[in-house]
């Protein structure tokens, strides 16, 4: 690698990426692609020599970032958010830089203990009991994915259970795999908030047991932002002998507020608690934080040790000792490689501080009850589960004898709504209705795109209400409100109309300002 280039390269990304986040509001939030564009543009092997950087930089605004759907847009709404920050960019670049391999503590000790460090610091500012830090008996780890993370303590669990109800059960496992009639989906209903209902879990054990199961593990999962009654699960879970696992994968960073933090109360009674600290935490993809109350579970389950890996530090060297022995993460995971993510976790939280985090998400649940309050104030809308966090969850409502309750009316709002390009809105089913989900939590997301945002569900949500037949939303002595929203000529056009032509990155890409805020040392936590 070339030292002088790599700076000069390194600037031209870095002002690529910048520019294109002043600009990110002139795209369409949702990719508006067809299936197998790209391979109608692009060339059907690679260049035989090399291309210079201008090219590609032009063929990524001209080929590539029309098919980007584009989670940092403050106007993306759909999913849990996937965070992105100037100390999360800073720190995936110097991860990239030294690019490391940190599976053990001597492939690179630095990252294994700052690994360590940052994550007692993450653990602290949640208030987890002390048996999740380092210095006992537990511990933090970075995976890939609350997936990943979930995937990790199960094998944990089965392999723990096993040790103690002996050989015979290993001819009822699934190698590699678990097959849907291994795994028990409860129902949840409006009745409990759509949280876990305690009888429900406990019916399930027993009905398990009473045809010769062996329960041992549950998790919790929820697409409307329901929390589940921890402390009670956490305690039927002990009774049962059975592994308790708290997946607040988004809902674990508000839990840093401590007006929040009594939704984790009962942590204690939890086998292992994850966090994604790349969904609404400022910290890059990706980043999902892991914590067990034994370490020694995820290591009796995932250590590997060929010669070939040992070291003089590890316990599994003959002259290591209980009290020097170190941390080698490869056996806190599946896979062997890891990367230094604990380098964008430790910028965000020394660039930014804990009072400014707090200051972050509390702002992203005002901006969502401001648009709950926008929802709330119209008759013919209607919020469909509790709002905790910064999630809302609504419908348009339907006409009375409407035959499937407003599935395909909503199933058309929200359509209309993604068609246009402005935002971009997920949905889920709730008690068999269509429901749209309103997800706050982009960096970027102001008090405008609130209003601009339930300005387009308000309009097209009566457009498609006036088309059925019945309606009250079609009376004429309806009072309307005549909302206007500029269309904006960067737009995809969904109809193959033209579009304009993506120029140098110097040129098109900058040339909408935009008014927006940066995260690099806010001076007031107020302005979040």
């Amino acid at each position: 690698m070339d030292a002088e280039q790599l700076r000069e390269y390194g600037h031209r990304m870095v002002d690529f990426i910048a520019d294109y986040y002043k600009s990110i509001e002139s795209f369409p939030v949702l990719s508006q692609v067809k299936p197998g564009y790209l391979t109608e543009l692009l060339p059907e092997s690679a260049p035989n020599d090399p291309e210079c950087l201008q090219d590609i930089f032009d063929d990524i605004l001209q080929k590539i970032i029309p098919g980007i759907t584009h989670w940092q847009s403050p106007d993306y709404f759909a999913y849990f958010p996937s965070n992105s920050s100037t100390a999360g960019f800073l720190g995936e670049m110097l991860s990239a830089g030294l690019n490391i391999v940190g599976f053990s503590w001597v492939t690179s000790p630095a990252a294994t203990e700052l690994e360590v460090i940052v994550l007692d610091w993450l653990a602290k500012m949640l208030k987890l009991p002390n048996q999740f830090l380092s210095t006992g008996k537990g511990g933090g780890v970075i995976q890939g994915t609350a997936s990943e993370a979930i995937l990790v303590v199960l094998l944990a669990a089965r392999d723990k259970i096993l040790r103690k109800v002996g050989k015979k059960s290993l001819e009822k496992l699934v190698i590699a795999g678990i097959f849907p009639e291994n795994l028990r989906v409860l129902k949840t209903d409006l009745t409990s908030n759509y949280a876990l209902s305690l009888e429900v879990v406990s019916e399930a054990i027993s009905s398990d047991l009473s045809a010769g199961l062996i329960p041992f593990l549950y998790v919790g999962t929820t697409s409307s932002a329901a929390v589940d009654p921890i402390s009670e699960l956490g305690k039927l879970a002990k009774a049962f002998n059975m592994w308790f696992h708290i997946d607040a994968a988004y809902a674990g960073s508000a839990c840093i507020c401590p007006e929040y933090r009594h939704y984790i109360d009962g942590v204690e009674e939890a086998d292992s608690f994850g966090m994604n600290a790349h969904k609404w935490f400022l910290t890059n993809f990706d980043c999902s934080v892991l914590w067990v109350q034994d370490r020694s579970d995820l290591i009796q389950s995932l250590s590997t040790n060929p010669e070939y890996l040992k070291n003089k530090a590890s316990l599994f060297f003959p002259s290591a000792s209980q009290e020097n022995a170190v941390v080698d993460f490869k056996d806190w995971q599946i896979p062997l490689g890891r990367r230094f993510r604990s380098l964008k976790l430790w910028l965000v939280l020394r660039l930014y501080g804990v009072a400014n985090l707090q200051s972050y998400i509390r702002n992203h649940i005002r901006l969502a009850e401001q648009f709950e309050q926008l929802i709330t104030s119209d008759s013919r809308f209607e919020v469909v589960a509790p709002r905790t966090f910064s999630l809302v969850c609504f419908r348009l409502i339907p006409p009375p004898n409407d035959q499937d309750n407003g599935y395909k009316l909503n199933h058309g709002l929200l359509d209309a709504v993604n068609s246009s390009g402005k935002i971009f809105l997920s949905h889920t089913v709730l008690s068999g209705n269509f429901i749209l989900r309103f997800a706050v939590g982009a960096p970027l997301t102001e008090d405008r795109h609130i209003k601009t945002a339930w300005q387009l569900s308000f309009r097209r949500g009566l457009n498609l209400a006036k088309l059925i037949p019945n309606s009250k939303h079609s009376s004429a002595n309806e009072t309307t409100v005549n909302v206007e929203l500029e269309d904006s000529g960067t737009l995809l056009s969904r109809h193959g109309a033209s579009r304009p032509a993506l120029g140098r990155i110097t040129t098109t890409l900058m040339n909408k300002s935009v008014d927006r805020k940066t995260w690099d040392c806010p001076r007031n936590p107020k302005n979040y």
